[in-house]
């Protein structure tokens, strides 16, 4: 049996721009991305810490270093420029992968740099 689990997670990330007039998905730095093991192209799910909405995109590759989370498409609407989200990544394991996998989870600071970083949930 399979079974989705966490895999990683940027926690309390700010969103830095919401754009209406582009293909839908949310654009995260990529260095951003390698710090939480996230892909381009990855189904995440987006939790709005300010309103509660919680809605699922995908990712693309913004420019390094620049920090960057803007949502896209019709997703910019659930968001506001400031707001604090959660982006979070699953994945699909056995339940052996299960018992022993530790999700990477990343937490931001208000200029979205890395404020701390670790694995697992405890």
């Amino acid at each position: 049996m399979n079974i989705t689990m966490l895999y990683s997670k940027l926690h309390r990330a700010t969103v830095t721009d919401a754009n209406l007039n582009y293909v839908g998905s949310i654009t995260i730095d990529v260095d951003l991305l390698k710090a939480a093991n996230m892909r381009v192209g990855q189904k995440v799910d987006i939790v709005n810490v300010n309103n509660g909405e919680r809605f699922s995109t995908y990712i693309i590759p913004g420019e390094s270093g620049k920090r960057d989370i803007c949502l896209n498409g019709a997703a910019a609407r659930k968001v506001h420029k400031g707001d604090k989200i959660i982006i979070i990544a699953y994945a699909t394991m056995t339940e052996e992968e299960a018992d022993t996998y530790e999700p990477k989870i990343v937490i931001l600071d208000d200029d979205n740099g890395v404020a701390q970083e670790f694995t697992g949930l405890e």
